[in-house]
């Protein structure tokens, strides 16, 4: 028997950043069958930032959280259906009560990777309703290995089943994986899991180094479908466990159609590593922001680059949308001046 490893995808979800949440009812319906029928433990679904998330600030979805959890769950007969929560966009008694009476069966529940305390009241009323639960700390790179491991206790105590590390910003290489993970299962008693984005191009390779540290829940989208430069990609990730020995449960041919239907049907343009998103890769800022932060700096003339290394100098996190054309008129004022000294 090979080591297993639970395969989590958040295709239909992280997925949703990279068409600015406009994943069609149709594509939520025959991705979930598709991913049903490979045999893919957990499918993730909702708006990019998770249940309660759609506003004109992180932008609006073009389907409600009902329409989608209600299409999901008719098209999930095997597969566990599983949202993102982040505690502030997501409140317990409008969307937790109605997830819950809507057949979802994890709860992965998030915060910033220093702020696991705000999600308490969420982790425990999902536990008291018999669900699955999971603490996300997001943009994990910021912290050191030992204060995730400070926040992951606190998850746990709070009822977490398992905990996962995201890394928002694709800003790890594989030796910082490998040493947050190893942290956090030795200090843990829950299984932990990794999250990966591409912007370094090491979204496989770090996936790969959690899982030999010893994480247990690995992410993955189809075709790396997912915000910024995408995820680690599912069917790649598939393929190598399968080649390294590791069991995922998956049937290597069914996810790799079940990838070329999300291409043909989801993915507009494939998720690739652009200058944008090495840049914000290496600043550290949420590959979230790479679309908002594309169109603010056309519009006012500003380097995407600039206003990436000055979000990360900023330490800006998710839901700091603002802060981009903040950054950005910020930017162009010193630009101006400087220009004026030149000519002056």
């Amino acid at each position: 028997m090979g080591k297993k490893i639970l395969i989590s995808d958040p295709t239909l979800r992280d997925g949703n950043h990279a068409v600015r949440h406009q994943i069609s009812q149709e594509s939520f319906a025959a991705y979930c069958a598709a991913a049903d029928a490979a045999g893919v433990p957990i499918v993730e679904v909702g708006h990019g930032n998770g249940l309660g998330a759609s506003s004109l600030l992180v932008g609006e979805c073009a389907l409600s959280d009902e329409t989608i959890l209600k299409t999901a769950r008719e098209h999930l007969p095997r597969s566990k259906m599983a949202i993102h929560i982040i505690p502030g966009f997501c409140t317990i008694q409008r969307h937790l009560t109605m997830a819950v009476d809507l057949g979802v069966d994890v709860f992965r529940v998030g915060s910033h990777c220093t702020e696991a305390d705000v999600t308490q009241r969420h982790i425990e009323y999902a536990r008291k309703r018999g669900k699955e639960v999971y603490g996300v700390l997001m943009m994990s790179h910021m912290a050191s290995p030992e204060t995730l491991a400070d926040e992951g206790r606190k998850m746990e105590a709070y009822g977490a089943e398992a905990l996962v590390i995201m890394d928002s910003a694709g800003a790890y290489l594989p030796a910082d994986v490998t040493r947050r993970i190893d942290t956090l299962v030795n200090a843990l008693n829950i299984p932990v899991g990794f999250h990966a984005h591409n912007n370094l191009g090491m979204g496989i390779a770090n996936s790969v180094a959690a899982a030999e540290a010893g994480a247990a829940i690995i992410d993955g989208s189809a075709r790396g479908f997912g915000a910024g430069a995408g995820n680690a990609q599912l069917e790649v990730l598939v393929a190598v466990f399968q080649q390294m020995g590791y069991e995922t449960g998956i049937d290597l041919y069914k996810m790799l159609d079940a990838a070329d239907l999300a291409e043909k049907t989801m993915v507009k343009s494939m998720p690739y590593i652009s200058s944008t998103s090495i840049v914000s890769g290496m600043a550290g800022v949420f590959s979230g922001f790479i679309k908002h932060v594309q169109a603010i700096g056309a519009e006012h003339g500003v380097d995407p680059r600039d206003i990436f290394f000055e979000l990360g100098r900023r330490n800006a996190v998710a839901g700091q949308e603002s802060l981009i054309l903040e950054v950005a008129l910020a930017l162009k004022e010193s630009q101006k001046a400087r220009a004026e000294v030149s000519h002056g």
